[in-house]
């Protein structure tokens, strides 16, 4: 069975950044919420479709009031939306708020967007225990829902069993996170300069083989003028020695008799 594409057409969010992102109108609601407004506002973000970020949110000041208390819970919740996983949820369902089926898809939405990053062809045996799904019907299902939701774009290959992921939705970073991913940078950048200066070596071994195949050219055009022109020489000599050759073959024969009289009876003449 050949692998199901998903790719989509439209233009993609993943690679177009719009400013009228869906996270900016919760952004300014928090700057007036307090206490327990704050808290269902956390709730309605988790649940809002098309919020996959939550970064800007979790440094707003009225949101990080919520860290110690009684709404540290929540706080936690959308620490876990930022930059936790399905499994760490399923693992501590205690410390975070019970999610809605809404909310639980969402979390694993951004649980495959991670594994993504960590490999580009992602076993549904991984994904399976990842996301906790009992069947790969369901599994597939939610692959295509993450696909259609922009999270990932690639395709099914049903018949190895696995997800093959072209692009991957960002997820936050924390801020010790910065060292890793400047490294991964680093890494990318000197893998640009390698392949810029394999590129650059391989222009002057073209340029270079050009300029010698326009020298050869020339060299040949040369040599073919040359021919020319020696073969027209030849010609013209041959053909001049040729007519020297016929004048001198069809010139007339002198006349023996001449100067001679004429003899007798050979002309009439005139009586008187």
């Amino acid at each position: 069975m050949n692998p199901i594409s998903m790719d989509r057409d439209e233009p993609s969010s993943l690679t177009s950044v719009s400013t009228n992102h869906p996270l900016e109108q919760f952004i300014l609601l928090a700057k007036g919420a307090k206490g327990s407004a704050c808290a269902e506002l956390i709730k309605q973000v988790l649940e809002a479709p098309g919020v996959h970020v939550f970064g800007e949110l979790l440094e707003m000041p009225n949101i990080k009031e919520l860290e110690t208390g009684q709404y540290a819970t929540h706080f936690k919740t959308l620490n876990l939306f930022a930059y936790g996983t399905y499994k760490d949820y399923l693992e501590n369902k205690s410390e975070y708020l019970e999610l809605t089926p809404v909310q639980c898809k969402k979390l694993q939405h951004l649980t495959i967007a991670t594994l993504a990053t960590q490999e580009k062809c992602i076993p549904y045996s991984v994904l399976l225990k990842e996301l906790d799904i009992k069947n790969v019907r369901d599994l597939e299902d939610l692959i295509i829902e993450a696909i259609y939701a922009d999270i990932i774009h690639g395709k099914l290959d049903q018949e190895c069993k696995r997800v093959e992921v072209d692009v991957a939705l960002g997820r936050d970073a924390r801020l010790e996170d910065a060292a890793a991913i400047a490294d991964v940078l680093a890494d990318w950048c000197n893998a640009c300069e390698a392949v810029l200066n394999s590129v650059d070596r391989h222009i002057q071994r073209a340029n270079h083989r050009k300029q010698c195949a326009i020298r050869h050219q020339q060299a040949i055009e040369q040599e073919i003028m040359y021919i020319k022109k020696t073969q027209k020489t030849q010609g013209e000599s041959e053909e001049s020695a040729s007519g020297a050759g016929s004048e001198s073959h069809s010139a007339p024969k002198k006349n023996s008799s001449k100067g001679k009289a004429p003899r007798a009876g050979k002309f009439w003449q005139k009586t008187t």
